[in-house]
């Protein structure tokens, strides 16, 4: 056998295993937390606190970011209901100038949550890191986590490995058109997240001393 079909051949090989290993990793994520996700507030269970994951409140455009206006609106509706009590928003600080969880506050706000039951965890840079900080920072072992259906999955595998009894409730997910790119980046991402949990054991980036949610104002559930 020729130098060029040996390569070939393990090129075909390896290629063969990354689908495989891409299509298991799926499964599992998906299979092992499906029982925990919910699409309607009124059969979510209720939760003291609830873990907003974060992202930009613009596209690259400038234009509303749906993705972001619609965990806003879920998290508004389920402290409307009294589904939660508290929320944690989780995302990126990493320059003067890019706020997540700043922006989440502001819109929830405006949205009629008051300000002394939100708390800003501005180092959730990633999935991982946010789900691992509101156990190890901010003491949360039981949460609600609000973000797209597709993320849902990988959240709360993610909480799973770190014994976080959560559940995940599902905002308005991306509009047919933008389904297709979306959906293979997070077949791509559960498949990183099985890596970072089971192989890389990787941690958050920041970690930090521990904190104290803010004073719930409503009564405890």
């Amino acid at each position: 056998m020729s130098l060029v079909k040996k390569v070939l051949r393990g090129l075909l090989f390896l290629s063969c295993l990354l689908v495989i290993v891409i299509l298991v990793s799926n499964m599992w994520v998906v299979i092992s937390t499906r029982d925990k996700v919910f699409s309607d507030c009124r059969q979510l269970p209720v939760n003291n606190v609830a873990l907003v994951l974060g992202t930009s409140n613009k596209l690259t455009d400038g234009t509303p970011n749906p993705f972001f206006d619609n965990r806003i609106k879920m998290a508004a509706a389920l402290y409307k209901q009294g589904k939660v009590n508290h929320f944690i928003l989780s995302g990126d600080n990493r320059t003067i100038y890019y706020n997540e969880p700043l922006e989440m506050e502001k819109a929830l706000v405006r949205e009629g949550v008051p300000d002394s039951v939100i708390t800003l965890d501005y180092a959730g840079l990633r999935t991982l890191d946010s789900i691992i900080r509101s156990k190890e920072i901010f003491g949360q072992d039981k949460i609600t986590i609000i973000t797209q259906p597709f993320h849902c999955y990988r959240a709360l595998f993610i909480s799973q490995f770190y014994n976080i009894d959560a559940v995940a409730i599902q905002a308005e997910g991306p509009s047919q058109e933008d389904a297709l790119p979306v959906y293979v980046r997070e077949y791509l991402a559960r498949t990183k997240a099985v890596i970072d949990l089971y192989i890389l054991k990787k941690a958050p980036r920041h970690m930090g001393e521990k904190e104290s949610l803010k004073r719930i104002t409503k009564n405890s559930i």
